[in-house]
């Protein structure tokens, strides 16, 4: 509906147009109306259409009967129900006061269709943030299934990562999914990344291997301190989800279910070696895990960022502004609490490098 004085305003805009030499046919489609409605504009410049803006239902509640109602929704026998539920329960006592929806409607007006009880309202846990600034601090693992030719019975792939390198640091594929496993893969990983005491932390999901007593008892003897994700949660593991997508998405991948177990591990391995060897890692600047694992990869982006500067150089008509920026990543977050994390800050740039 077109306010009075903003009608008589496009109505002398289009008288203007029309005397000035403008068809009123050419004239309507720019101001969003048809001809017929300038028309009736010109005809009478007075809205006879009725006005409904301070229209009230003549059913609607009074305040005292919404005081009412808010007051039966809140006594002790219906404190702790829905409007769904109240509703019925008065008419079998033979009262009626407002149709449900009418209930939902002024329970709103009031802020009370959550709790209207004292119970504490059930709050949602954010994971603990983690930052990894160098290698071996943060681990994630997690298992995943892989088919067998036996159909409903599944090889358990037990993967563990650090997400600061993305270095796949220990697997290791059983037939069933156990904390005692786990807690042989751990021990090797100890061993073989040297690990020490109180410097690692090992998130993982809420798996049954991963709270077992014998995994939990086996990393507090080698001083690591496991992490949980929220229940039914994934996004709080996403290093170890996003690693197992890359791993059934590659092409090396078989198309056939694992013969054998050993069969497993073979392909395995071969993808192992793989990743941390020659992958080139997009989050981490495209180098592979092994070598941010072996803290080689600043020197590798201060090169990479002199051979595009040269090129420059050499022909700077290919380039209409800087050269790509070859950025080193200074910290990886686990779970962030992302009002407070700017990745840019956790990078040096290309003008560290070339200074």
């Amino acid at each position: 509906m077109t306010p009075l004085a903003v009608r008589k305003d496009i109505l002398n805009l289009v008288t203007q147009a029309h005397t000035d030499g403008a068809p009123m046919y050419k004239i309507a489609p720019i101001i969003g109306c048809s001809t017929r409605t300038l028309k009736r504009w010109q005809a009478s410049e007075q809205d006879k259409r009725t006005q409904r803006t301070n229209f009230t239902p003549a059913n609607k509640l009074s305040q005292e009967e919404k005081e009412y109602l808010i007051s039966v929704a809140n006594n002790e026998e219906y404190k702790n129900l829905s409007a769904h539920q109240i509703v019925p329960k008065l008419a079998d006592k033979g009262i009626y006061l407002a149709s449900e929806s009418t209930f939902y409607r002024v329970l709103k007006e009031h802020n009370q269709l959550t709790h209207r009880h004292k119970q504490k309202v059930a709050t949602k846990s954010k994971p603990t943030p983690l930052v990894a600034a160098k290698p071996n601090q943060i681990y994630s693992w997690d298992i995943t299934y892989l088919p067998t030719t036996v159909q409903g019975i599944f090889y358990y792939l037990y993967l563990f990562m650090d997400i600061y390198s993305r270095k796949i640091v220990g697997w290791q594929i059983y037939t069933k999914q156990s904390a005692e496993l786990a807690s042989e893969v751990i021990k090797d990983i100890a061993i073989n990344e040297n690990i020490e005491v109180d410097a690692v932390t090992l998130h993982s999901d809420n798996g049954s291997p991963m709270k077992g007593a014998t995994f939990l008892t086996t990393l507090q003897k080698l001083g690591i301190m496991p992490t949980f994700s929220r229940p039914s949660v994934s996004n709080d593991n996403p290093y170890s989800e996003s690693l197992f997508k890359t791993l059934k998405y590659t092409p090396s991948y078989p198309n056939k279910p694992f013969d054998s177990v050993v069969d497993a591990r073979i392909w395995c391995e071969t993808f192992v070696t793989w990743y941390n060897h020659q992958h080139c890692h997009s989050s981490i600047g495209f180098v592979t895990p092994v070598q941010r694992h072996l803290l080689q990869d600043e020197e590798i982006l201060k090169k990479r960022h002199l051979v595009y500067e040269k090129a420059k150089v050499a022909n700077p008509l290919r380039w209409s502004g800087t050269t790509r920026n070859w950025y080193f990543i200074k910290k990886v977050h686990l779970n962030p609490n992302k009002a407070k994390v700017n990745n840019i800050a956790d990078r040096v740039s290309d003008e560290r490098h070339s200074s």
